[in-house]
């Protein structure tokens, strides 16, 4: 009898170990899981890049990203400045109040991102592949490749860097359900040749297609001049000469100043020269200037949607 007790005694110690045991397994269990479900991976312009959880202090080093995360709810603790503004687009300065400028697209202040402490940083290879290795050391770092071109490719990069993918299909959505719109409406207008003119001090620029303005106007389905129906980005420093390749049936053209004028001299110059004021769509009173903010130089999905706003007014007023 001693001995079947003993034994007994021994399985019932040994039963309630493994309980015991079982219960921390299971107890660890959910943590792992939580774990598990927090960390993500991004494949970007350089690489992949591994995000613990969904990150809280974002650092944006382009204008295009800035209006990414504004749009999917996301406040950065850091930006670049915009272009052009004190220190923001006025388009967005609202929003951007308690933001930290952390110099320009190029050069970024490292100094300034590292104190900020972000647990995320997005950049793009174009403007700062050189500092990669660096912001890198900072914090997990998300690059996009190029800034020309369909700006859709890029937030849907930034929107799964920060974890809202969803999020950011619903802003896609919601875009594109207006684009559609639009095309319904406009109708035979589209048949139009847009055309699209850029002053800049010392340079003016003809837009193609694999531009900001130029990819929203071939999503809308307007034609466009034969001598800027090309799939590249722009004629740049274009001489009086080819003012010709200016005309189309409307034109729409923005100016990049900067506070000291010369831009603004270009424009008044072209604009009043005999051979501009020749162009047939300058006789037809079909000359529309612009913002070159939100056709152009900020070139994110807030100012998208501003330039379906300037084409609705000057498009289906008429």
């Amino acid at each position: 009898m001693k001995k079947v007790s003993v034994a007994f005694l021994s399985l019932l110690l040994l039963f309630l170990l493994g309980a015991c045991g079982n219960k921390e397994e299971v107890k660890d269990q959910p943590e792992k899981k939580k774990e598990a479900e927090g960390s993500y991976t991004v494949e970007h312009a350089m690489g992949t890049t591994e995000i613990k959880s969904t990150p809280k202090r974002v650092v944006i080093l382009t204008n295009e990203g800035t209006e990414a995360l504004l749009a999917l709810g996301v406040t950065p603790v850091g930006a670049v400045e915009s272009w052009t503004g004190n220190p923001w687009y006025d388009h967005i300065k609202d929003e951007m109040k308690d933001v930290q400028v952390v110099g320009k697209e190029d050069p970024v202040n490292v100094e300034a991102i590292a104190k900020l402490k972000p647990d995320l940083i997005i950049g793009n290879k174009l403007r700062q592949e050189k500092l990669y290795d660096q912001l890198s050391a900072i914090a997990p770092t998300v690059f996009s490749e190029t800034l020309r071109g369909d700006w859709q490719e890029n937030f849907k990069l930034y929107a799964k860097a920060v974890n809202k993918e969803e999020k950011g299909e619903e802003v896609l959505a919601a875009y594109n359900d207006r684009i559609a719109s639009m095309k319904d409406e406009l109708g035979d207008k589209l048949n139009q040749e847009v055309s699209i003119v850029r002053f800049m001090a010392g340079d003016v620029r003809i837009y193609h297609k694999d531009s900001f303005s130029g990819v929203i106007l071939e999503q809308l389905g307007f034609a466009r001049p034969k001598e800027q129906d090309k799939p590249d980005f722009a004629e740049m420093n274009a001489t009086k000469e080819r003012m010709p390749a200016m005309d189309g049936d409307i034109l729409f053209y923005f100016t990049y100043e900067t506070g000291d004028g010369k831009a603004a001299e270009l424009e008044k110059e072209w604009i009043n020269d005999p051979l501009f004021k020749n162009l047939n769509v300058a006789k037809a009173g079909n000359v529309h200037k612009v913002s070159d903010t939100t056709w152009n130089t900020a070139g994110g999905v807030i100012a998208a949607n501003h330039m379906l706003d300037d084409i609705e007014k000057v498009m289906l007023s008429k």
